[in-house]
């Protein structure tokens, strides 16, 4: 078990999301960052899909109240347990009576914390997740408070002498966002051809700023409005976590996690899925670009992170096998 020390509302328990409930109206969910959290549960031998915790909001503190082993990936954050540094991206054990602590990011925006054999709460809709808008799954359906106690399911987890941890290249440098733009791959929507060549234009060559009306649900950018060619009135339609929807406004709104699952607003692009972690660790005031790519590439894009994570789970299995020393 765990006991919350520090935390904010907008912390909460978090898994790999509920796919195939769109026609319920319930939201897709899950972590922001899957990769983070997925990379996370790989070092410690769970599933992919175990629940971990998602912080949106630093510090973090929790003690631990058994022996255990945790991962901690996502922004880059200062680590310590019981007061010894830990490097980022990195599993470890933590003993009971000590104290884990996540400080701010110097870059990113979401710290991931997976636990050996991950927590242990009740599937809703087949997920763990928390629908904050739904108020259900993850722990009452609700954000984390100081306080709670969060059980472990029972697990062991053999790590090498000095803990286990992941490297990925593409994310060196790549969660900043304020010092460059945030390069973004997409996919023209259905609407795309209903924009005026100018806005056509300016979507994929200008800088669009993070609002602070930014949260799960999606990110409201703030650039040169985009204009359509003419009135264009729609029924509500399906929409899914990337999707831009372009409002009266002209100003662009990007679908995330919580997103609602229909929308009646011109969708001009939909981030590929493989980028979407990019979005998850862009802080508000980050700038964004677009950069228009081919069906074949998102395709490739996502069959790549794949192929990186069944590569790390299976090195993961072959440095777990080996004897610890001493």
């Amino acid at each position: 078990m765990i006991e919350i020390l520090t935390t904010g509302l907008l912390n909460t328990v978090q898994d790999l999301g509920r796919p195939g409930h769109l026609a319920l109206g319930v939201s897709h969910g899950g972590a922001m960052d899957k990769q983070a959290l997925a990379v996370a549960n790989l070092m410690l031998g769970n599933d992919v899909a175990a629940a971990g915790i998602e912080v949106a909001l630093h510090p973090f503190r929790f003690r631990a109240h058994m022996d255990t082993a945790v991962a901690v990936t996502g922004a880059d954050c200062t680590v310590s347990i019981a007061d010894r540094p830990c490097p980022a991206w990195w599993a470890m054990t933590i003993r009971a009576g000590e104290t884990l602590v996540i400080d701010a990011p110097r870059t990113g925006a979401r710290s991931y914390i997976a636990f050996a054999g991950g927590l242990d709460l009740p599937p809703v809709m087949g997920s763990r997740a928390t629908d904050l808008k739904g108020n259900f799954g993850g722990l009452a359906g609700r954000g984390l408070a100081r306080g709670d106690r969060l059980a472990l399911n029972p697990a062991q987890c053999p790590l090498p002498a000095g803990g286990l941890g992941a490297a990925l290249e593409e994310r060196r440098g790549a969660a900043d966002g304020l010092a460059a733009a945030i390069k973004l791959r997409v996919l023209p929507a259905a609407e795309f051809d209903a924009f005026t060549p100018e806005a056509q234009a300016t979507f994929t060559t200008g800088e669009w700023s993070i609002t602070n009306d930014a949260n799960r649900m999606g990110y409201r950018l703030s650039g040169e409005p985009l204009s359509l060619i003419s009135p264009l009135e729609l029924l509500s339609h399906g929409i899914v976590p990337g999707t831009i929807q372009v409002p009266p406004s002209g100003q662009p709104i990007i679908q995330l996690a919580d997103a609602n699952t229909c929308g009646g607003y011109p969708k001009i692009a939909t981030v590929i899925e493989a980028d979407l972690w990019r979005l998850a660790q862009a802080p508000v005031g980050a700038n964004l670009r677009f950069l228009p790519v081919s069906v074949e590439a998102s395709t490739d894009a996502l069959r790549a992170g794949q192929t990186w994570l069944h590569d790390f789970a299976a090195a993961r299995n072959l440095v777990a096998a080996r004897p610890r020393p001493g």
